[in-house]
């Protein structure tokens, strides 16, 4: 099985994973900038991958890896310093000399709007719990709508709502507390809303879908208690989140969860008529691994069974907790590997949206040797990716309408919370922890096997 021509094969990076230049040409701070630190030992985003002054080497570097889109972040705080307030022109054209230099090579650009880089400045304020946040948030997604819209077609609202607020503590540095979150939950949903309209109105032909992380749900059991513990957390990890995009509501066994939870949300005047008017064209779906719960029975016992990192903090006594599936492999970071269940959730997805999809983020993370010869011999890499392309194939030929992939990450980067020894790119980048040395670019072997993938349009059975 062949992919077909016109399928859409891409990488992907976000700004402040890799830009660095973090006080450079008049961008503000980002709640990534000054988010308390669980470990100093590893690389924050000051500089990263210095992709701020690396950018046209980079692109050209995906040229010659062939990808016809190229899936990268805006940073809010460049083009708005304060959040809101006078536009920095610095962060205008920066962001215009990109999508020049992609377009030069023919790569089109899929931006998303914003990707867990919060300006500091509404932070101060509240965040998304002020909805103040969603004013300035409109504001300027109608900014960049309006600067790149002619050039740019393919657009992302925000990335990830659903584990910014599931793993705060990961991702933000903080623990919301769960009234707050789920009121932040509601004014993410609005500001992406307003993303569906403004783009819809400005972007001719612009085409905009959410960008969720999706991980299917298993029970760890047969036991009626643990397949409604997974219908909980599937509906709280995820169909809460495309719900409110796609369909425009509130998920039914969500609104159970947060009357149980005696959460209640506040609406403003016009969110109902907002919900129910504006939907997204496609959906965006980054995804990693599965997910496995159980009902729990004993809050003695809630870190029980977990031996795997990404079920870590999934633990809500009354309704589910997260459990090690024994019959998944594990990557060299401690996470689960399941390419069978990326194409369940596919199928899945497309059952119930009915929407065309996109994999936005898919990929492996991994300590990467550079050889004395500038060699780095990923073979897991391209196994992995090798693995889940099959499943994607496999969804296509089920019927699901999948009609690109834009694996993490383009070039390496730093990970959230394990820096730049968790690499995934099909780049090098020659940096460490601590030292930046040249931050030179080398090619991976992956880099190579996916180069043919995408000129062929078919797995490669060779490494190289």
């Amino acid at each position: 099985m062949n992919f077909q021509k016109t399928f859409l094969w891409g990488a992907s990076i976000s700004a402040h994973q890799t830009e660095g230049a973090y006080k450079s040409d008049g961008k503000g701070l980002t709640v990534q900038d000054t988010r308390p630190r669980d470990n100093h030992e590893i690389a924050d985003f000051t500089i990263a991958s210095d992709h701020y002054h690396h950018y046209k080497k980079d692109i050209k570097l995906l040229a010659e890896l062939g990808v016809e889109i190229f899936r990268f972040s805006i940073s809010w705080a460049r083009i708005f310093p304060l959040g809101s307030g006078a536009v920095n022109q610095s962060g205008i054209d920066h962001y215009q000399k990109v999508i020049d230099e992609c377009l030069r090579y023919n790569i089109q650009p899929m931006i998303t709007l914003n990707h867990f880089d919060l300006p500091q400045a509404l932070e101060d304020i509240g965040g998304w719990s002020n909805r103040e946040t969603i004013t300035a948030f409109k504001n300027y997604a109608k900014t960049v709508f309006k600067a790149y819209g002619n050039q740019v077609k393919y657009w992302l609202t925000i990335n990830e709502p659903n584990v910014m607020l599931l793993v705060d503590q990961k991702i933000l540095g903080k623990q919301i507390p769960l009234q707050e979150k789920y009121q932040q939950f509601h004014h993410l949903m609005i500001a992406e809303k307003y993303a569906f309209k403004l783009c819809h109105e400005l972007v001719e032909n612009g085409q905009i879908g959410p960008v969720p992380n999706i991980s299917l749900v298993y029970p760890a059991t047969s036991k009626p208690l643990d397949n409604q513990a997974a219908l909980y957390f599937n509906s709280v990890r995820n169909w809460a989140y495309l719900d409110f995009s796609c369909f425009g509501r509130y998920n039914t066994v969500f609104k159970d969860y947060l009357k149980q939870k005696d959460i209640s949300i506040t609406f403003a005047a016009e969110d109902e008529a907002l919900m129910k008017e504006n939907f997204p064209d496609f959906v965006a779906m980054n995804f990693y691994t599965t997910m496995t719960v159980e009902k729990p029975t004993d809050k003695n016992k809630m870190s029980e069974g977990i031996n795997d990192q990404q079920s870590e903090d999934i633990m809500d006594w009354g309704f589910y907790k997260g459990v090690t599936n024994p019959h998944l492999k594990k990557n060299q970071f401690n996470w689960t590997i399941d390419p069978e269940g990326l194409k369940t959730t596919l199928q899945t997805l497309y059952d119930r949206y009915h929407l065309p999809i996109i994999i936005t983020e898919n990929g492996l993370g991994a300590k990467d040797q550079l050889t004395e010869n500038g060699k780095i011999h990923d073979d897991y890499r391209i196994d992995y990716l090798s693995q889940h392309l099959e499943q994607c194939l496999n969804a296509i030929q089920s019927g699901v309408d999948l009609f690109g992939y834009s694996p993490w990450s383009a070039i390496d980067l730093i990970s959230v919370h394990e820096g730049i020894s968790k690499r995934y790119g099909f780049i090098y980048v020659d940096r460490t922890e601590k030292e930046l040395k040249q931050l030179k670019r080398y090619k991976k072997d992956s880099f190579f096997w996916y180069q043919k993938l995408i000129q062929t349009n078919k797995i490669p059975l060779e490494r190289r």
